[in-house]
């Protein structure tokens, strides 16, 4: 069993977290911490967010990742107990190196540029394409391949050792854990009244630099750690006591697909985290609008858990004073944060596809689209199926998309239909309170417009 100090090994301490403030302050944004009245009133306590998705490069890494690198430009950048290949860096050696998912690859390229230094980074196939053209115009070399951040942090180290380039690590590094840590200082200044922070947690290196700030000026604050549940290490290996790898799959909240727990940052989640949540993907899609359409802050699955956590009674804001939620990041792709947005309207009702069917012959659609017109739907989409559904001989299907007004008034609008002789057909049960029509059903339904 580790002793306590060496289980704290990958903490520097907070001057070391000042230091890295004023050596970074160029840079680093001070993020503002909003309020929210709408989460507020939902969730029962003061919740106030910590908008880190609007820091430069669009997440808190940067905060780390110059931290490191300008240790590294210093020439100190290797001395740390998590050093490995970077031990002994020197300007000599301007060149440095990550694997990364995203976050942590725009910030070491963003770094890098300021403080003079070639970047290389190796990021997963499937990367975000709006992190890896980030990357790019930050001056970063990008080199994709592999299945996870855990495949392209091997690569990197290995392109380390084949170069002579500096390995920095996205998050076990005290170092970076220190330049994490600034955020937690911020916090302190901000929030005279805190009483919980909810930090997303992918390799631990936010949560641990967050935790050890707020603690060592006010031990009673609770730190709570999300994790969505398609890579969740962190439950087991705090379990076990030591680094457990998980299979991981896909998320949403890709920034913190992370398979295995950092060997320093562990032991410093075990020591100041007060407790683990684990949100699903659908409760992460959920806070990513509500968060959209309610503070108006584009955040990514990665930095939306925290408030996932809340809407989903995960985690229970403290009664009193505030409630603080990380936002870590807002780098997402709009076909992402799209399909995010559609999920939610039709899960609210606010868009409606059903099939149906009408004569085959002029004016059979226009009839249809009239009622649903008189009804208040506005048509989005329509499409003629004629084979593999059963048809009379004078009907032709139609897969509708309407859009509404709610749930309400997309039941209306069935209803309307179903008055008017149309069988609706849903695709799910439950979508405005009716289940699909059975096959007994969609065998021989009446024409509308014509007499039995």
């Amino acid at each position: 069993m580790a002793t306590r100090a060496s289980a704290l090994d990958g903490w520097l301490g907070v001057e070391a977290v000042r230091d890295a403030r004023e050596r970074t302050r160029d840079l680093v944004r001070h993020t503002p911490v909003l309020t929210s009245r709408s989460l507020s009133d939902e969730c029962g306590g003061t919740v106030l967010l910590k908008a880190e998705n609007l820091q430069r490069t669009g997440s808190f890494k940067l905060r780390g990742a110059l931290a490191k690198v300008d240790r590294i430009a210093a020439g100190g950048g290797g001395d740390g107990p998590g050093g490995g290949e970077e031990r002994g860096a020197s300007p000599a050696r301007a060149s440095v190196v990550a694997g990364s998912a995203g976050n942590h690859a725009q910030s070491l390229a963003y770094a890098a540029r300021a403080r003079g230094l070639a970047c290389e980074v190796f990021m997963p196939a499937e990367a975000s394409l709006a992190k890896v053209a980030a990357v790019r115009g930050f001056g970063g070399t990008v080199r994709l391949g592999g299945d996870s951040v855990d495949d392209c942090v091997a690569r990197a180290r290995e392109r380390a050792r084949d170069t002579g380039a500096v390995f920095v690590h996205p998050f076990d590094d005290p170092e970076i854990v220190a330049g994490q840590a600034t955020l937690g200082l911020e916090l302190l200044d901000d929030v005279d009244d805190i009483a919980t922070v909810v930090v997303p947690v992918g390799g631990g290196g936010l949560i641990s630099g967050v935790a050890g700030a707020v603690k060592a000026a006010r031990p009673g604050v609770r730190v709570i750690g999300v994790q969505a549940e398609a890579c969740s290490a962190y439950p087991a290996s705090i379990e076990r006591g030591e680094p457990v790898e998980i299979p991981g799959g896909p998320t949403i909240a890709d920034g913190i697909a992370i398979k295995r727990p950092g060997g320093l940052t562990l032991p410093l989640v075990r020591e100041w985290v007060d407790e683990l949540v684990v949100v699903s993907e659908n409760d992460v899609a959920e806070a990513m609008v509500v968060l959209l359409e309610r503070a108006k802050l584009v955040v990514e699955g990665a930095g939306a858990v925290g408030v996932a956590a809340l809407l989903s009674g995960a985690i229970l804001p403290a009664q009193r004073g505030s409630t603080v939620v990380v936002l870590s990041g807002g780098n997402v792709d709009a076909g992402v944060l799209a399909t995010v947005a559609l999920r939610h309207e039709t899960a609210e009702g606010r868009r409606l596809r059903f099939f149906t069917r009408v004569e085959d012959r002029p004016g059979g659609l226009a009839r249809l689209l009239t009622r649903i017109a008189e009804a208040g739907g506005n048509l989005v989409t329509v499409t003629h199926v004629r084979e593999a559904v059963p048809l009379h001989l004078r009907q032709t299907g139609v897969d509708l998309l309407l859009e509404t007004r709610g749930a309400d008034h997309a039941a209306e609008i069935v209803a309307a239909l179903e008055r008017a002789g149309y069988g609706v057909e849903l695709p799910t049960e439950g979508a405005v309170g009716r289940p699909a029509a059975t096959g007994a059903d969609r065998l021989e339904p009446p024409i509308p417009g014509r007499s039995a």
